[in-house]
């Protein structure tokens, strides 16, 4: 399911979507950003709570289909414009990361 789609019918808060095709394939969830790093695969939806600007740093690096902010987590202007310039999708979402996880559970 593409990122566009999975926004929709989850009904997540769209804070970034500059490649809302992108596949989600599979999920990780995860807050201690050098774990992410080393362990998000490429395509996964990232469920964190994090939201400062090294998120999209690995978000980047770790090529994932789109980052959904658990629990309410907004984000700054300076956060916004840095995923939308590296190309990241960027969600959110006032569930726990455990409930967005059992929603996305099938879809992705």
């Amino acid at each position: 399911m593409n990122v566009h789609d999975l926004a929709e019918k989850l009904g997540l808060t769209v804070f970034s979507l500059p490649e809302s095709d992108r596949e989600a394939k599979g999920v990780y969830i995860g807050d201690l950003l050098s774990w992410v790093m080393g362990r998000a695969q490429s395509g996964q939806v990232w469920i964190t709570i994090m939201s400062n600007i090294n998120v999209i740093a690995v978000a980047s690096l770790s090529d994932v289909a789109c980052v959904i902010l658990a629990e309410g987590v907004t984000v700054e202007d300076n956060i916004l414009e840095a995923a939308n310039q590296r190309g990241i999708n960027l969600l959110g979402s006032e569930k726990s990361a455990y409930e967005i996880a059992l929603e996305l559970s099938g879809l992705v």
